[in-house]
């Protein structure tokens, strides 16, 4: 599988849309928390190559973004219990 080059201005924490997919690799932006999901395999070739660059070039994004913001020790969790709506199909 191809990888894709990650944009050098990759938003990190700036949206809950974006998704960059390295390989078998999910990335999924949020405001609050990155989220990885998958496995990557970097293999000793030039594809490989690629995956860890375009891996380096996307955790260096954040990196950045969490180096320029004051952060709190914690992320505040949602402790509301979920709200129940009626089954709009029942």
């Amino acid at each position: 599988m191809a990888s894709r080059k990650a944009s050098p201005a990759f938003p990190a924490y700036a949206d809950d849309s974006t998704v960059q997919t390295i390989a078998g690799l999910t990335v999924e932006n949020g405001t609050t928390r990155i989220a990885l999901h998958g496995t990557l395999d970097i293999t000793r070739d030039r594809t490989g190559l690629g995956h860890a660059r375009t891996l380096r070039d996307l955790l260096g994004a954040v990196v950045k973004a969490l180096e320029a913001a004051d952060l709190p020790e914690t992320v505040a969790e949602n402790d509301e219990p979920p709200t129940p709506v009626r089954n709009p199909f029942a």
